[in-house]
This record gives structure tokens, sequence and C-alpha cells, in this order.
């Protein structure tokens, strides 16, 4: 039996971690055609005292790198080294999408619209099925870590859910510079999490297979937050100004086709009818600006050269 104000033993893949322990384990998932073995490598931290179990989680999309990087620089300067509590870290969930530079796994699945899984499904389900069984019953709740995809590039963003008042407050905490409700996708990770009420935010930040260093700096200090917060680590919370509350958000696509030239700042403030960007075709004979369609905030920006009619080019918010 545990003592009074002793923490508790988390259990994952047959793996016991005990109060005070840290431990690496793996969540064996399947081979390559060579033979491989593909596991999800998993950290945990245990402290001795009690307190929440936070899950930190990147790489779900593979070829989504700032969060791994995010999260390996924390492991290399023992960032977790947590005085109650426990911290649950997955620096790559999607390992077959990563040494592949894809976001989904080798079958064209996304992992992210996969949850909760099935044990003898597709590999993306089977994925979900054994991290859904193995990590989401020993949290209490998780950050998951994301970039933009398709040459779209986010800039630092967290979003929870309208329906559930914690990931709301933890969002705040994180003290992104933007923060916004964001609706459950089917098959997500965050929906999944949902459902059995583990409160799940995602924070946004950067391109697809590019590191910025922006991105990386805002979630290491995102997450310490939220670890102070809750009294895990010691130590004051960034000084970074007051984030914004986004309460609706849009994009603005592109009318006609053509070469693609932004002239925002993304992150930057804008106002109604102020000139984001232009389309023009290759011989300079015609040109369309793009303008904003309100006031508010630029959060993404796409950075495909050539764009055609229809393409979201920036993510805005009021």
């Amino acid at each position: 039996m545990p003592l009074e104000n002793e923490n508790k033993t988390l259990t994952i893949n047959g793996d016991d971690i005990k109060p005070g322990q840290n431990k690496l384990v793996r969540i064996q998932i399947s081979r390559l055609p060579t033979g491989t073995l593909i596991d999800i490598p998993v950290h945990v931290f245990n402290a001795k005292k009690p307190g929440p179990t936070v899950l930190l989680q990147a790489g779900l999309h593979g070829d989504e790198i700032n969060g791994v990087e995010t999260l390996r620089r924390m492991l290399e300067k023992n960032d977790f080294n947590i005085e109650k509590g426990a911290v649950i870290v997955v620096p790559i969930l999607n390992i077959f999408g990563f040494i592949h530079f894809s976001r989904d796994v080798p079958d064209g699945k996304d992992v992210n619209r996969s949850f909760p899984g099935t044990k003898s499904g597709s590999l993306a389900s089977r994925m979900a099925y054994h991290y859904t069984n193995e990590i989401l019953p020993q949290i209490d709740f998780g950050i998951d870590l994301h970039t933009g995809g398709g040459q779209r590039h986010n800039y630092p963003q967290i979003r929870y859910t309208a329906e559930d008042e914690i990931s709301k407050k933890l969002a705040k905490i994180f003290n992104a510079p933007l923060y916004f409700a964001s609706k459950l996708i089917s098959g997500s990770f965050r929906k999944a999490a949902f459902k059995i009420h583990k409160p799940i935010v995602v924070y946004e930040a950067g391109e697809s297979m590019r590191f910025d260093e922006l991105s990386i700096q805002t979630a290491i200090e995102g997450i310490k937050n939220v670890l102070i917060e809750y009294g895990m680590l010691a130590g004051s919370k960034s000084s970074q100004k007051e984030n914004v509350h986004l309460e609706s958000t849009r994009w603005v696509r592109a009318s006609r086709a053509g070469m693609f030239i932004p002239e925002v700042e993304n992150g930057a403030a804008i106002e109604k009818g102020q000139t984001l960007g232009v389309i023009t075709d290759t011989f300079a004979k015609r040109s369309k600006k793009i303008l904003a369609p309100s006031d508010g905030y630029v959060f993404c920006i796409n950075h495909q050269a050539v764009v055609n009619q229809g393409d979201a080019l920036f993510h805005i918010g009021r």
C-alpha cells in the first residue's frame, strides 16, 4: 500500500514506475519489412510526492518536428526534475512517419484520425489503440505539440476544447501569444481524450520539416509555465506579455491562381481592408491584392509560392 503522502505507481506496457523513479519504457507497435522492431519510446518521470500526471507529446504527425526538438531539448537539459506528480514525455509518437519524413504512416493513414483505434486494424489504428490503452488512462491532462502542415507556417498558438473549461485554463496558463477554442475532429487524439474526460491542449507553431526557434522556445516556456503553475517545478512563470484570446477564426483564400507573395508578417495585428499579400501572373500583366476582411490577427501563412484558386492563404482571428 502507498504511503499517505506518496505518489502513485504508473504502469506502462507492463513496466512499473514507482514514486521517485525515472524510466524509459517502450510500447512495441510493429516491425518494418526488414524485421526491425518499431516501438514508441516513453520517458516517465515520477516524483515521490503526489500531484497531477501530465502528458507531453510530439510527433503525432511524423513530419512535424518542432515539437520533437522541443521535448528533446527539455530532456537533454533535465527540465523534468519535478518535485511532485509525474510527467510522461513522448517525443515521437508516429515513428513510422518520422523516419519517412511523412505526416502519415506508410499506408497513407493519419494516426490523428484513427483514435481510439483497434487492436487488429490498420497500422495507424493499432498505434492509436496501444497508445489509448497504455497512456491515456494514466494521465490527468496533456499538451500535444504540432506544427502547420503543407507549407503552412503557424504563429505560436494554443488551442483548447470549448466544452472543456480545464483545457481553456491550461491554454491560458501556457501563455502562447494567441489562444482560441478549436472544434474536436473525429478520430483525433484530443477527441478520444475528451470522451474519457482527459483535458488536452494543442500547441501549434512553425511548419513541417523546418525548425523554428521562436516556436521551440515558446513551447519550452509554455510547458514550464504549466508545470510551475501546478507546483511540479520550482521557479516563476515566463513574463511574456498577456496572450490574446481569439473569439473567431477564418481562412482567407485565393480568388485566382498565380504566384503568391505575402506582404504581412505572421502574428501581426491587421486592420480591415489592409493588403495582406498579392497574387500575380508570371508575365507581370495581372495582379490581385488580398485584403483583410476584418480587424484581427494573422496566425498562419501559406508559404506555397504558386497557388490555385481556393487555396487557403492566411488564417486570421478576431
